[in-house]
């Protein structure tokens, strides 16, 4: 009657390993690291930075208690973070010469102390909230000066169209620095382009003059466009790094401007910071031209030339010339949409993009005007310019085409990752990075876990005490339960706050009012006269539908909050949701094989160890404690 076949016992042992596993890495703790990773797509991490990095730290008299190389980075443990934070500045003077133009990023972090073999099987521990563990602060300076640089140009782009579309001859169309000079050989063309600029540039003031035979006229910004421009490229700016953000998958992050140009971001329980800065730093900015196929270009191209009037030499990934004209043709700005692939006929990862109406119109131009010309398409980040790919143009563009070439799988992802969260309206820079504490300060934290134990040590000394066997038996089900619990948040990596440990307060709640039902029922059966293997029995099946009922009805709640809620919230009702399901299977299956094992091979059974049971039909009561 009350046995477990052998199947069962194997699931819940199988269970016990697998949560054993994964919960463990949490008790590890962890440990303040430097992490050094490729800061351009032409620098490689592998053995032989590795042993740069060993060689910079012993020359510095500093030991790693551990140092790691994976696909992407080098990785430094210390035992304590000042030994980290003079390890980061000692690797920043040895791997990064010009700061202005690293080949490595040297980022502060945090790594598990966990052992080798725990991570070999995927096991690492659950992320925490800045309000636990802290994560990462960076303080972005945004160049405002930039953003109306870029306004600038984009106006004489447009204008020197306009003044062509218009059919104005004789003109020449310059920007130096915020302002656009405009120089004509009449007065007729000053008059068109003066009307052009009144019609289609309201954010432009212009200013008129002679100089010789020269008409000359100078457009600059408008202070009120500027300020208004400033605000826009912000805003911008923090709605694509919510969109980087997302991409990388870190869990509440907070962003928010500090001032008229800087942007505090936090990343909460991030632990690859120096991937998170290598995107947030990056100002990703794709351009399209065509290439400067004169005499003047190929030789320049080769070296035995200067770069002609109008063009500029940008440099391949394989460090050849590619001499490309000014003129813009589609940015950044006309893209909807950027994935990454595989070339069908090469095999070579690829990234495949999709403009919008005007960009794709701007594409079948230039490519029936530019038939077998070669047109590159340029990738800018910090400033500076690269060329990715330079191919023919061999038929009719539209909105949807590919940038293919030497690139990995890793930097395809990333260039898709960049180019999909939308470019930047203006660079922007990291100016302070540090790791943070957790803002409710280390009292709190300490607090939080206290009243998790305290409150499960009590409930245990209540259980024990007052159903005896049976009680001992609920307690090690809830035991249970927090490990299930933390092994799954472990498994989802999912991110734990302070509002997370007030559900697993709650959790010890519900899991054991479960027990608590089960033991008053077999109490119950005992008390009508049933024999203690049908009180166990009648007392399990009878009580597992008021605990399916209440359960479901709680989660229905769980659900209605991770739904509906945000932030705080959400880290609540996560923890909540969790927390009923692994009650259900260690209050009930758990404890009931448990109580199998224990007494179901007990053919003779006359007691059970549940507690004083009362007998109402006698006047005194039944003692069936051992």
């Amino acid at each position: 009657m009350n046995r477990y076949p052998v199947w069962k016992y194997a699931i819940i042992v199988i269970v016990l390993l697998v949560g054993l596993i994964y919960a463990l890495p949490n008790f590890f703790g962890e440990a303040p690291a430097v992490q050094v990773s490729a800061g351009k797509s032409t620098v490689k991490v592998d053995a032989g930075t590795q042993a740069r990095v060993a060689e910079a730290l012993k020359a510095a008299g500093l030991a790693p208690d551990l140092m790691t190389l994976d696909a992407t980075s080098v990785r430094a443990r210390f035992l304590s973070t000042d030994d980290q934070l003079k390890a980061r500045d000692v690797l920043q003077r040895a791997l990064v010469p010009d700061p202005s133009d690293p080949p490595y990023i040297v980022a502060l972090n945090l790594v598990s102390r966990s052992p080798a073999w725990l991570a070999a099987l995927h096991a690492y521990p659950m992320y925490l909230g800045l309000d636990l563990r802290g994560g990462v602060d960076f303080l972005l300076q945004v160049d405002m000066k930039g953003a109306i640089d870029k306004r600038a140009e984009s106006f004489a782009n447009d204008l020197r169209t306009g003044l062509r579309d218009k059919n104005v001859r004789g003109t020449s169309v310059n920007r130096n620095g915020q302002t656009i000079e405009v120089r004509f050989r009449d007065a007729a063309g000053l008059d068109a382009a003066k009307a052009l600029i009144q019609d289609q540039f309201p954010d432009l003031a212009t200013t008129e003059s002679q100089e010789g035979s020269e008409w000359r006229l100078v457009a600059t910004i408008k202070p009120e466009a500027a300020r208004r421009l400033q605000d826009a490229a912000l805003k911008q700016n923090i709605t694509t790094l919510h969109n980087r953000i997302n991409e990388l998958g870190v869990a509440e992050p907070v962003i928010q401007q500090q001032g008229l140009d800087r942007i505090v971001v936090q990343l909460p329980g991030v632990q690859d910071t120096a991937k998170a800065k290598d995107i947030l730093g990056r100002t990703a900015t794709l351009e399209m031209r065509l290439v400067d196929e004169s005499a003047e270009g190929r030789a320049a191209e080769t070296g035995s030339g200067p770069v002609p009037f109008g063009s500029e030499k940008f440099l391949d990934r394989e460090g050849r010339a590619v001499i490309v004209k000014k003129q813009v043709l589609v940015t950044g700005e006309n893209l909807t949409d950027a994935q990454p692939g595989f070339d069908s006929q090469t095999q070579q990862p690829k990234v495949d993009l999709t403009m919008d109406s005007k960009g794709g119109r701007i594409m079948r131009d230039v490519s029936r005007e530019n038939f077998r010309k070669r047109m590159a398409m340029l990738i800018f980040e910090k400033g500076k310019g690269e060329v990715l790919t330079a191919p023919s143009i061999n038929g009719e563009l539209g909105n949807r085409f590919q940038i293919s070439g030497s690139m990995t799988v890793v930097e395809a992802n990333d260039l898709a990752l960049l180019l999909r969260a939308g470019s930047l309206a203006a660079p922007m820079e990291i100016i302070q990075e540090r790791t943070i504490g957790p803002t409710l300060g280390a009292d709190n934290i300490e607090k939080g876990f206290k009243s998790v134990m305290y409150g499960f040590i009590a409930i245990m000394i209540f259980m024990c005490a007052y159903y005896a066997l049976f009680g001992v038996i609920s307690s090690i089900a809830l035991a249970v339960n927090l490990l299930l619990l933390v092994a799954i948040l472990s498994m989802l990596q999912a991110t734990l706050t302070l509002p997370g440990i007030a559900a697993m307060a709650l959790a010890i709640g519900v899991a054991i009012d479960s027990n608590v039902l089960i033991n008053e029922r077999v109490r119950e059966e005992l008390r009508n006269g049933a024999s203690p293997q049908a009180a166990i029995h009648a007392g399990y099946d009878r009580a597992w539908g008021t605990i399916l009922d209440s359960n479901v009805t709680t989660l229905i709640a769980g659900i209605a909050l991770l739904a509906f809620g945000s932030g705080p919230v959400r880290g609540f009702a996560v923890v909540h949701c969790i927390g009923i399901v692994t009650s259900m299977f260690s209050a009930v299956f758990f404890s009931r094989g448990l109580v199998n094992f224990w007494y179901g091979s007990k053919k003779k059974l006359k007691s059970l160890s549940i507690g004083t049971v009362w007998k109402p039909d006698a006047g005194k009561t039944m003692a069936d404690v051992k």
